[in-house]
């Protein structure tokens, strides 16, 4: 799934991005760690991986649109 980086802390490693509809969605360090990047600056697009739903919906995989997803299924 695709979204825009909204928020970054490089303290804590934690932010946010929107959906396309506008929806943002929080992550924590462990999605942003996961993902492989250093930095993250607002307005880029990156792929994520949701997990949750409603109010607990969150991000749990964070990268940049280049960089793969290892748990993304196959394509052939």
């Amino acid at each position: 799934m695709q979204a825009t980086a909204y928020t970054f802390d490089p303290a804590t490693r934690a932010g946010s991005v929107l959906l396309d509809d506008g929806t943002p969605i929080p992550f924590d360090a462990a999605a942003f760690e996961a993902g492989g990047l250093l930095l993250l600056r607002p307005g880029q697009r990156v792929r994520i991986r949701l997990a949750g739903s409603g109010t607990q919906r969150r991000a749990v995989f964070v990268t940049l649109q280049t960089f793969p997803d290892p748990e993304a299924p196959e394509q052939s």
